[in-house]
Order: C-alpha cells, then sequence, then structure tokens
C-alpha cells in the first residue's frame, strides 16, 4: 500500500536540548519512503494535530516530538505525576482535540523515543499510547551501544528480525500498560525494559518505538526494518 503518511517533528514548544528532531525526522521519512509511502513533514505541531479533527488524508500519523525547551514549556508539555491536572490553553484544547479524533476515526499511530514524554496537558496521552515516560521515575543511563532483544516472528512489525545492536538511549521505567504487546527489550541492572509496543484501540492501531535519539538509530539496519514493519502493520498491510 501507497500510503499518505504524516512525520510530526518537534519544534517550538515540542522541541528539546538534547535530540535532533530535523535529522531524525528526515531518516524516518527516508526508510518509509524506501518502503512505498508518500511522506510529508511538518514541525508545526499543533496547527497539524488541531487540523486532525477533521477528517482528511492522513494515512498514517508518525510523532516524533519532544516536551520542551525551557523549564516552563516541561511544565506543561512534558508528562508529571508531580502536579494536578492543567487547565487546558486554547491551543492546548484544539491539539487535544484533533489527536483524539484522528484516533477515535481509528487512524492509526506511531509514536517515537521521546514522543512517550509529550502532551502532559493531555491526561488521555498516556491510555492512547499505551504507556508513558513519568519525569521523576522514568530514566535512560548514558547513551551508549545498547543490545535490542526482539521477539523474533511473534509479530508482523518484528517478522524475521533478530536481536541486534544499536547507538542509542535506553529508555527505563516507562510506565506500561498491561494491555501492550511488547516486541523488543534491553536489561538494565537485571531489569528487562520494553522498547518496542503495539496496542489496539477499538479501531485504531497504536505502536511505541522508544529508539530513535539520533541518526545513528536509523543506522542499525534491524532498526530501520522494525520501522517499515510497523508501519505496514499499522496500516494493515501485514
Amino acid at each position: 500500500m501507497n500510503a499518505n503518511v504524516v512525520v510530526v517533528s518537534g519544534s517550538g514548544r515540542y522541541a528539546d536540548p538534547w535530540h535532533p528532531f530535523e535529522v531524525t525526522s528526515a531518516r524516518v521519512a527516508e526508510v518509509l519512503r524506501d518502503a512505498g509511502h508518500t511522506v510529508t513533514v511538518t514541525d508545526d505541531v499543533d496547527a497539524r494535530l488541531a487540523a486532525l479533527a477533521a477528517p482528511g488524508d492522513v494515512d498514517l500519523l508518525v510523532l516524533n516530538l519532544g516536551a520542551g525547551r525551557t523549564p516552563d514549556e516541561r511544565d506543561v508539555v512534558q508528562s508529571s505525576d508531580e502536579r494536578d491536572p492543567l487547565p487546558l490553553s486554547d491551543a492546548d484544547a484544539v491539539t487535544r482535540e484533533g489527536l483524539l479524533a484522528y484516533l477515535e476515526r481509528g487512524g492509526p499511530l506511531l509514536a517515537l523515543h521521546v514522543s512517550s514524554t509529550s502532551f502532559g496537558f493531555m491526561p488521555e496521552w498516556e491510555t492512547a499510547l499505551g504507556g508513558i515516560w513519568v519525569r521523576g521515575i522514568s530514566m535512560h543511563p548514558p547513551y551508549s551501544r545498547a543490545h535490542i532483544e526482539v521477539a523474533t516472528d511473534a509479530h508482523p512489525a518484528t517478522a524475521g528480525i533478530h536481536d541486534f545492536d544499536v547507538d542509542d538511549e535506553r529508555y527505563t521505567y516507562l510506565r506500561v500498560s498491561p494491555e501492550v504487546t511488547e516486541l523488543a527489550w534491553h536489561e538494565l541492572d537485571g531489569s528487562r525494559e520494553p522498547v518496542l509496543w503495539t496496542i489496539e484501540r477499538g479501531a485504531s492501531r497504536v505502536a511505541y518505538d522508544a529508539l530513535g535519539h539520533d541518526a545513528a538509530s536509523y543506522d542499525a539496519p534491524e532498526h530501520r526494518a522494525i520501522l517499515a514493519q510497523t508501519a505496514a502493520w499499522l496500516l494493515g498491510d501485514a
């Protein structure tokens, strides 16, 4: 299936000082174009998500977002268990409405890496994604060569893909729903931590890939294959 894929790339309050979103979004777009899809990359995050309130021609939504460049932005955008629910600003409200409308229509979603920290103003995000980064609990050890264990052939996203090594961050102690299907892991201090999962909510398929800190992550052929095969599953092609 040649799908219309929109990659929404972190900028403004969805950027941060640590992740080169312009670079990684370009690499993701390259992988998906090589898989035969038409890919558009945009960094106008709130406007693009708000536009999803009305049905359109987006076959697959990919989110490659951060959670704030400054402490004030992170207080709003980053997930946290340390505060009461935030009142929605006008921008927050239309962003939330658009993303939730897309998912409720059955739109497929692929969220990447630090996107699990985003949308602190949207309490539904954790349920939609199947898990979340929790400020003060979740962490990652220093960027390093990581060994990734793969549930080979357990799901279309991992068909034919075996364990591999990749230069990346290893997200750890995410809060993960027992409803997800975990498909890849790393290990830290004896704890097996998921870095790839899928979940189905109603008619919508959702996948989360915790890898993807920088361009080096997409130098691993196994990671590129995971990305392409996950997209195929989300689109119903696998």
